[in-house]
C-alpha cells in the first residue's frame, strides 16, 4: 500500500523539489528519533507527502537546516529539521509500515524477518503515541473484517482506509480541523486502497488473495479487465479526483501550496494512469531514493 503518492516531476519547480528532498531526510531523521535507527528503513514517499500537507494545513514552520546524516556524514545537505509533528509522522510510518508486513504474512508472502526488524521501533511509537497506535489498531480490524467476507465491493473494501485517513486529518490538525481537509483525507485514503488493489490484480489472482477488483469483475487478466470495464474503473477514480479538488479548493493553507497541488493534481492521476495501462514505474535518474548523496 506504500510508493504511490508521488509528484510529477517535469511539472514540478526546483524550489518545491529541494523542499520535497528537504523533507524526505527530515522524516528519516524523525523515525530515527521517534521509533530508533532500524526503523528509519520504513520511509515512504506517502508519509512524506503528509508531512508537506500537514505543515502547511496547520501552519507549522519548515525550518530546513544543512545537516549530516549517517549516509552522508562527510558533505551536509538540506535537511528539514525535526519537529513535534514529524517525530510523530515518523511513528506512524513506522507502525503503518509494521501492520503492512504483518498483512504479507498473513496473505503468504512472508516478511516475518522484515517485520522482526521493526518490531522495537513499533513498540516505541505505541509508548510513546498511545492514540496514534490505537487509530491504526482499529482500521487493521476493520480491515482485515473486510477482507474475511471477502467484500466484491471496491468501495467497501477502501473503507477502512479512507476512514483512517480521514480520522488521521482529525488527529493532527485537532481544532483546525476542517470537513474540507477531511474529505480530501478521505479521498486520497480511499484512492491509496484502489490503486493498490488494482495494481495486485493479477499478483492476487494468481495467489487466490483477497481483492475486490478480482471478486467483482472475475477477469483473467488486468488487460482484459480493463477492456472489458476500464470506463467504470476510470469513472471510479475520477470521483475520487474531483473529491480530492473540491477538498483541496476549501483547504486553507498557510505557505506556499505548490508542492501538495502537484502531487495531488498531477502526480496522483499520473500514477493512476500507469497502473490503468499496466505500465512500470519509471525511476528517474533524479528519483529521491537515489538522490540521497
Amino acid at each position: 500500500m506504500f510508493g504511490y503518492v508521488r509528484y510529477d516531476l517535469p511539472n514540478l519547480r526546483i524550489k518545491d523539489f529541494m523542499l520535497y528532498k528537504a523533507l524526505y531526510c527530515g522524516l528519516c531523521k524523525s523515525i530515527g528519533a521517534s521509533c530508533g535507527q532500524r526503523a528509519r528503513l520504513s520511509l515512504t514517499y506517502d508519509v512524506t507527502f503528509l508531512s508537506a500537507l500537514l505543515h502547511n494545513m496547520t501552519g507549522t514552520d519548515i525550518c530546513v537546516e544543512r545537516q549530516n546524516c549517517f549516509e552522508h556524514t562527510i558533505r551536509k545537505r538540506p535537511i528539514a529539521a525535526v519537529d513535534a509533528l514529524t517525530m510523530e509522522l515518523g511513528a506512524l510510518n513506522t507502525v503503518l509500515t509494521y501492520y503492512k508486513l504483518a498483512d504479507d504474512i498473513t496473505d503468504g508472502s512472508g516478511g516475518r524477518v522484515k517485520r522482526a526488524w521493526f518490531k522495537k521501533g513499533y513498540k516505541r511509537a505505541k509508548k510513546q503515541y498511545p492514540a496514534l497506535v490505537s487509530r491504526i489498531e482499529t482500521f487493521v480490524r476493520e480491515q482485515a473484517a473486510v477482507e474475511k467476507k471477502r467484500s466484491p465491493s471496491p468501495d467497501e473494501a477502501a473503507e477502512p482506509t479512507a476512514a483512517l485517513m480521514k480520522d488521521l486529518c482529525a488527529h493532527f490538525m485537532k481544532e483546525a480541523t476542517t470537513p474540507a481537509a477531511e474529505e480530501l483525507f478521505y479521498a486520497v485514503g480511499k484512492w491509496v486502497y484502489l490503486i493498490d488493489a488494482l495494481d495486485d490484480y493479477e499478483k492476487d489472482l494468481k495467489k487466490k488473495r483477497y481483492n475486490p477488483f478480482v471478486l467483482s469483475y472475475g477477469a483473467a487478466s488486468r488487460a482484459e479487465l480493463m477492456e472489458k470495464n476500464g470506463q467504470e474503473i476510470a469513472f471510479l477514480f475520477d470521483t475520487l479526483f474531483y473529491s480530492m479538488r473540491e477538498g483541496l479548493a476549501g483547504v486553507k493553507f498557510h505557505f506556499n501550496r505548490d508542492l501538495t497541488d502537484n502531487v495531488i493534481l498531477r502526480g496522483i492521476p499520473l500514477e493512476t494512469a500507469r497502473v490503468m495501462k499496466g505500465e512500470p514505474r519509471k525511476e528517474t535518474s533524479v528519483d529521491l531514493a537515489k538522490i540521497r548523496s
